[in-house]
């Protein structure tokens, strides 16, 4: 085999070993149900022995959440903190409630991609890509209707009709996490000092000052 030859044999054989697959590793047993009482610090929850089937069961989701707040929506979570036996299976759901023009505001799921089933109502939800092209994908969705918000892209949705809406939301994290991009930025503890919020939004410190106090 000619030197070239074996030149483009190792790369090939060296760029292929820098492959990465990064998921969820697989189960070495049926379940891992949580043990939220334990301080062990590892990267989901402890497992405990102590089993029941009430570990894998969680009962509301058929009750309205309470809409009457600033925003006009309630988000009602079903996680590993609901439901123990989600541990380390990697999805959850959330039923979201929202008054008539209430809106679920901008955030984003650092751990999952979200699947959204509209049951009753008309939302316009969007997404909007990252800074590449901070591109807006935006739709109306009536009952029976799905969208999926890609994981990390920030999100919301708003009821545009005069009834309620609801709608149901399909994580791939027990624990997806949320961040409302107006309480990270303006509701931090303590306070973005608002020199650094001014200059990035490109107002005036008194108005960040404003908008600080709401949150």
């Amino acid at each position: 085999m000619a030197f070239s030859q074996l030149l483009l044999l190792a790369l090939s054989v060296a760029t292929s070993s820098l492959v990465v697959i990064a998921s969820d590793p697989s189960s070495l047993q049926d379940f891992c149900v949580a043990d939220l009482n334990s301080t062990v610090k590892v990267n989901g929850v402890v497992c405990r022995s102590n089993v029941s089937a009430d570990d894998f069961f969680f009962s509301g989701l058929d009750k309205a959440g309470n809409t009457s707040n600033p925003v006009g929506s309630k988000v009602t979570a079903v996680n590993v903190v609901q439901i123990p036996g989600l541990n380390t299976l990697g999805i959850s759901l959330a039923r979201v409630d929202y008054a008539p023009w209430g809106i679920n505001p901008p955030h984003t799921h650092p751990r999952a991609s979200e699947i959204l089933t509209v049951l009753e109502g008309t939302l316009l939800v969007g997404f909007v890509t990252s800074n590449t092209e901070n591109r807006l994908f935006t739709k109306v969705l009536y009952k029976g209707d799905v969208f999926v918000f890609p994981v990390g892209l920030i999100h919301f949705q708003q009821n545009i009709g005069y009834v309620p809406a609801v709608a149901l939301a399909a994580l791939s994290s027990q624990n997806p996490g949320v961040i409302t991009i107006g309480n990270a930025v303006f509701g931090s503890t303590p306070d973005i000092s608002a020199n650094i919020l001014a200059k990035a939004f490109q107002i005036e410190e008194a108005t960040i000052t404003k908008i600080q106090s709401k949150f």
